[in-house]
């Protein structure tokens, strides 16, 4: 057996510790900022059920079918088949910041019926730009500040598959660097924090329910240009539930409890502020209509804290994830006796211990792993610089084994 110790891919974050379419809904998250980019709106796909869908991210060098298994979920892709659950295109493309809305019309990134943010608007809130480095890619969405050190409520798929990420706040154009805390991504809730921001002036939070008929003006980095826009309208109902997936109908996750609006909430607004008749955040913008009437959707503010406070007070289980995950560097399809290698992570811990394409995946760390799925769930008990043995088949039926030192994954 050999001993491997690899250097994580530079481009990684360290680790820290551990918007969709609707018939058509997306997740209004990150908004494609460059050629390679994607616009993050969560996109839903039957109106009856608020189904979501989103395309894939452009601009990838790694095929389509690449399932890199970093960790802690299957159906995950760096190339164009399946969405990491967001930060990517969940509405339309964009190349040097112009792109669609979910109202079918946006000129440099602004769609109609949109007015710039005031500057009350632009308290405690601010524009969030990731780099795919897996794919080649770049985002860009909202969040909003939580705390005056520097923490940061987001969407989580305005981060997801982020290997670098950039926070601007919008009331200064402070720019900071930021590490992710935690997320949910079956909430589609993150928390990050800035590195060397003190003193920050906070979202102003409601602490009373939306109430259907209210007027609300969504806010966010409508079309990734960095700066704010506002998009006014009235809730149109209450607890609502959509299911967002990948245009193959792939990755779905359901989303519940949803406020829903009118407001032409427009790719790149995913994670900003909803806010209601009174000033305050009464909700963070997640997902909007692609096509027909707007429909809007944001996760109730509240629900939005209390997951941000379980994240922040290092709750890990099988919702709640602390930090980055363990990154083995594989690309895998399911074969009958484990995890079938496409191809692999170049200077990732299985390029190192010598894993080629072809080969097939039968244990890690003393654990037997039989599907990608399975692979997946082992993978989860692993963080970023543990050393595990991995066992595998050649394509020549030969077993071969390796210790290798696990890289940090991008945010999931």
């Amino acid at each position: 057996m050999t001993e491997i110790e690899l250097t994580p891919p530079t481009d990684l974050p360290p680790a820290p510790g551990r918007t969709r379419r609707r018939a058509g809904v997306v997740m209004v998250g990150a908004m494609a900022v460059a050629a390679g980019a994607a616009l993050g709106i969560h996109q839903a796909v039957q109106p009856s059920t608020g189904a979501a869908q989103a395309a894939a991210p452009q601009g990838s060098t790694l095929p389509a079918t690449f399932l890199p298994r970093y960790g802690r979920s299957s159906g995950f892709s760096y190339g164009g088949g399946n969405s990491y659950g967001g930060g990517f295109s969940y509405g339309g493309w964009a190349t040097g910041g112009t792109g669609s809305s979910t109202d079918g019309s946006a000129t440099d990134g602004t769609a109609t019926g949109t007015t710039a943010a005031t500057t009350a608007q632009q308290v405690g809130i601010v524009e969030i730009a990731t780099v795919l480095g897996y794919q080649d890619a770049q985002a860009a969405g909202t969040g909003m500040v939580l705390a005056s050190t520097g923490e940061i409520l987001t969407n989580n798929h305005v981060v997801a598959g982020a290997t670098k990420v950039t926070v601007t706040l919008a009331s200064t154009g402070a720019i900071y660097s930021a590490t992710v805390v935690g997320t949910d991504p079956t909430a589609d809730v993150a928390v990050l924090q800035l590195s060397g921001a003190p003193g920050l002036q906070t979202a102003h939070l409601s602490t009373v329910a939306a109430t259907t008929g209210e007027a609300v003006t969504g806010v966010g980095n409508a079309g990734g240009t960095g700066s704010l826009t506002a998009a006014s309208g009235t809730v149109t109902a209450l607890d609502q539930a959509i299911t967002a997936s990948d245009e193959s109908g792939g990755s779905s996750e359901q989303l519940t409890g949803l406020i829903e609006t009118d407001a032409p909430i427009a790719s790149g607004d995913s994670g900003g502020p909803l806010y209601g008749a009174d000033g305050s955040v009464i909700g963070m913008d997640t997902a909007a209509s692609s096509g027909g009437s707007v429909q809007g959707y944001a996760i109730p503010i509240a629900t939005a804290q209390a997951l941000a406070a379980q994240i922040e007070s290092g709750v890990d289980d099988a919702t709640i994830h602390q930090g980055y995950p363990a990154l083995l560097g594989v690309s895998l399809q399911d074969s009958t006796a484990g995890a079938d290698v496409a191809g692999v992570v170049s200077g990732g811990p299985a390029d190192g211990a010598g894993i080629t394409g072809g080969d097939v995946i039968i244990s890690v760390g003393g654990t037997s792993v039989t599907s990608t799925s399975s692979l997946s769930t082992v993978m989860a008990r692993f963080a970023p610089g543990d050393r595990v043995t991995v066992t595998w088949t050649t394509a020549t039926g030969a077993t071969r084994s390796a210790t290798v030192m696990l890289a940090t994954g991008p945010a999931d």
